[in-house]
């Protein structure tokens, strides 16, 4: 049988999505497929679109593994735009030139953002926020501006002024709606939404009618309102909604929506049975849809549609989860109670900004829609019990309700949710997929369910309940993780710190004698040593805890490949005098060190022998160097631009800033290492944002962020509250890095723990800003500790001769190693490898 001849028109999330669930059909054989991409990059997330400005680049974006489409036979149009549609030849050409035939055709054209007919909208300065290259643009023009406003108050407007803010623009949104969201959320959770984004910096302007934009010699100024008022502004980003795209359809005679969009039947075919629509193009039932739910939902159903299925489509889910500068909202089933007898219930708690509202049915026993906004940790539940018409088990308000005020909160675990409930409604994964899944495949991680049913990869507002139904999994299966230390400490570590802290235990021995069983191992012994060191902060090398350190805390260095150890001294904010610099030469032309600037702005020397390195130190110290802590699980660095004191576009002094934040928490031990920056303006030279903690300077103080990491798996750091002045950040992050210290597990990074924390960011403000937890005094004290009792580790050591005694490879013989051999390498030592070495050394044998 010869083949047919398929054309895609669009390749967004929703076109790739089609040729996605295509390529996995076992009908695909039997069509030629041709898409038009006319972006000049293939599919990408555009939910995620703004993570564009969180450091992730067009290749994290993207949706299309490298090499899909050619292995499978797909012919991709790549940047060419297709601009006419000859019904009757069965042609699509395109602006390039193109003529391509169809048997099939499907529409995924999507949307374009809509740009209100407002005088000088097309002024230097006006842009739309769609594609990357939209944001590139932005990115681009930001670098010279001041003041950003976004023309619409909706999803993607907050997301734009979110970008605009943490480009360190004065940032205002502008709504005509009397509310943000006015979509999604009623009044009264617009009132919240608007006061806590107000709090983080953002000016709100609801009600406002745009009717000019004002440039000077080109580029804007100002935007005018109706009723008189006006807005300074140098960029305007408009984000006023969508409309669909439709004019190939409309040009060859399809029928039209009123309101825009190609209307289609519950098959996805349109006016022509050979012509296919899909996505935002689309109007189904009177309506377009802006959500990635209901594109995928047509992409399935025209998958079937052209490979001779039945499939059909139905109600969309329209609820949302989001997190809009840093707030949840989110809004599921009929939110704003529409339904004839529904009632309405409703939580606010305006100190802490949450509001959350559900609508029952008329005998309160299903629930049938809500709002929530400051605190959506239960939206996975609710939506189930939506969805599912599950019947509530209590009253319906102490599903909302702060537990300390309802008795009993109804269960919503997903114990309770049927087999057939769908868990993931943008790839249709359901409850059962995922239980086979993890049994059958032996899953034990979330990330490992994504993998193998898709679910999450879509809005991921699914993944908590993923976590939970991994959780019950398990425990079926006698599986529960545990999160003891080891098999000598039946706790975890968060348990022994506090273990430690109350009985005030100094040692390990003592530690292990009433809180453990046997003689300790590799993992427990290095855990405990931290715990110790970070509460009472006595020397690593002290009495029986030389024992406990891992390697290179056993000699203050970190080993090197071929044996021989580095030495990294302290450099304050990146900060060194001429003196400093011609010091570290010196003592790297003594001892014949390999000499390297690192990336956290200070000198590191390779290349030391064991027995040389009180010696060295020895002349670092007299020159005013101090430990780097480079071999410890601690404070490395506080990196810093040159700030104010020498940048033009700087707006404080990030340089003494550093200073002064590594002086206080050098030495300070952790579950693993931490590392900061200070940027003196939000170009963020510094890279704050990717640090454990991050402060950039703004013209009212600083902002001060969280939980950043750079490495294998960047993470952006959160904004945990702009505009501090030094006392209130110094405090801020006193009660963090304890806060940190106390709870974290063994070797976790800042950025993992973070992710681990119910509530986020919200949690950390209420924990270390409200002291929701009353300990905030308490971890100030522990600070003031640290800092008070603060020693250079090698200074201590080359003062205490029988810690120096250690500073030997053997125990008879002060001889260096013999099997250390470097070779010359451009003016420099590297050491050699195996081949090179082993001649040499069989001829200083010989």
């Amino acid at each position: 049988m010869s083949r047919r001849d398929l054309v895609v028109v669009g390749n967004g999330m929703v076109g790739h999505k089609f040729l996605e669930l295509l390529l996995e059909d076992e009908r695909r054989e039997e069509w030629n497929v041709v898409t038009f991409c006319e972006e000049p990059r293939l599919a990408y997330d555009r939910v995620n679109l703004s993570s564009f400005f969180s450091g992730k680049t067009a290749a994290d974006l993207s949706l299309a593994e490298p090499g899909l489409y050619e292995e499978a036979g797909v012919t991709v149009l790549l940047g060419d735009r297709a601009v006419s549609i000859d019904r009757q030849a069965r042609r699509v050409a395109s602006a390039k030139g193109a003529r391509v035939r169809y048997d099939k055709l499907v529409l995924a054209t999507g949307s374009a953002p809509l740009v209100p007919p407002i005088p000088g909208r097309e002024s230097q300065g006006c842009f739309v926020y769609r594609t990357i290259e939209d944001l590139e643009s932005i990115r681009s023009y930001a670098a010279q501006a001041r003041t950003g406003v976004v023309i619409g108050g909706g999803l993607l407007g907050l997301e734009a002024a979110n970008a605009l803010n943490h480009m360190g623009l004065e940032t205002h949104v502008v709504e005509f709606a009397p509310r943000l969201m006015a979509m999604q959320v009623d009044e009264d959770g617009g009132r919240i939404l608007r006061g806590k984004i107000e709090v983080l910096g953002v000016s709100v302007h609801t009600g406002k009618n745009t009717s000019e934009i004002v440039a000077e010699g080109g580029r804007v100024t100002e935007i005018r309102f109706a009723d008189g008022g006006a807005l300074a502004a140098d960029m305007v980003v408009f984000s006023a909604g969508i409309r669909a795209r439709d004019e190939l359809a409309r040009e060859c005679g399809l029928a039209i929506g009123e309101r825009g969009g190609v209307t289609i039947d519950d098959r996805c075919r349109t006016s022509d049975p050979d012509i296919l629509a899909i996505g935002e193009c689309a109007q189904y039932r009177g309506r377009t849809y802006g959500l990635v739910g209901p594109g995928y939902q047509m992409a399935r159903t025209a998958v079937s549609t052209v490979t001779g299925g039945d499939a059909k489509l139905g109600t969309f889910d329209m609820s949302t989860k989001l997190k809009l500068m840093g707030v949840d909202v989110a809004s599921f089933g009929d939110a704003h109670a529409t339904r004839p007898g529904c009632r309405v219930v409703a939580f606010t708690d305006s100190a802490d900004g949450i509001y959350k509202k559900l609508v029952v049915s008329a005998d309160r026993q299903r629930l049938l829609g809500g709002v929530l906004v400051g605190d959506a940790s239960s939206y996975g539940q609710l939506l189930q019990l939506t969805q599912n018409q599950i019947p509530l088990r209590g009253r319906p308000e102490q599903l909302i309700l702060p537990q300390s005020a309802g008795a009993n909160p109804p269960a919503l675990g997903v114990d309770a949710l049927p087999e057939a409930a769908t868990i993931c409604t943008c790839q249709n994964v359901a409850k059962s997929v995922i239980c086979r899944a993890i049994c059958d495949e032996k899953l034990s991680s979330v990330g490992a369910i994504k993998a193998a049913t898709r679910a999450g990869t879509g809005c991921g507002s699914c993944t908590p309940l993923l976590g939970e139904i991994l959780g019950r999994e398990m425990k079926k299966a006698g599986k529960a993780v545990s999160n003891h230390l080891c098999e000598h400490f039946p706790r975890s570590r968060q348990e022994l710190y506090h273990l430690v802290r109350l009985h005030r235990i100094r040692g390990f021995d003592e530690l292990i004698a009433k809180h453990g069983r046997g003689s300790g191992c590799e993992i427990c012994k290095p855990a405990v040593a931290s715990i110790l060191a970070s509460t009472w902060n006595e020397h690593v090398l002290d009495g029986d805890r030389v024992g406990l350190q891992d390697t290179n805390d056993r000699f203050l260095a970190n080993i090197q490949r071929g044996g021989s150890y580095s030495v990294v001294p302290r450099v304050p904010g990146g900060e060194i005098t001429p003196d400093q610099l011609i010091a570290l030469g010196r003592t790297a032309k003594h001892f014949g060190l390999y000499s390297k600037i690192t990336g956290a702005q200070r000198v590191d020397l390779f290349g030391a022998r064991l027995e040389q390195l009180p010696e060295i130190w020895r002349e670092l110290i007299a020159a005013g160097f101090e430990s780097g802590h480079a071999y410890g699980k601690a404070l490395r660095t506080v990196k810093s631009c040159v700030g104010s004191t020498w940048c033009r576009f700087g707006v404080q002094d990030s340089v003494s800033m550093a200073i002064k934040l590594e002086n206080r928490y050098k030495g300070l031990r952790s579950p693993h290492k931490l590392k900061s920056a200070v940027s003196g303006c939000a170009r963020e030279c510094a890279e704050a944002q990717g640090k454990d903690f991050g402060v950039i300077a703004t013209e009212k103080g600083y902002n001060l962020y969280l939980c950043g990491n750079g490495g294998m798996k960047p993470q952006h750091a959160q904004l945990f509250a702009p505009d501090l002045d030094e006392e209130t950040l110094i405090r801020y992050l006193d009660r963090f890095l304890m806060f940190y210290v106390r709870t974290a597990d063994r070797l976790q990074r800042t950025a993992s723990w973070f992710n681990n924390l119910e509530g986020g960011i919200e949690y950390l403000r209420k924990v270390l800003i409200e002291d929701s937890l009353g300990v905030c005094a308490e971890l100030e004290a522990e600070m003031a500790h640290i800092v008070a009792t603060y020693r250079c580790e090698w200074k201590a050591t080359i003062e205490d001769p029988a810690k120096l005694s250690r500073f030997r490879t053997f125990v008879n013989s002060a001889a260096p190693d013999p099997s250390l051999v470097q070779i010359r390498q451009r003016a420099q030592h590297r050491p050699a490898t195996w081949q090179e070495k082993a001649p040499l050394l069989r001829e200083a044998v010989g």
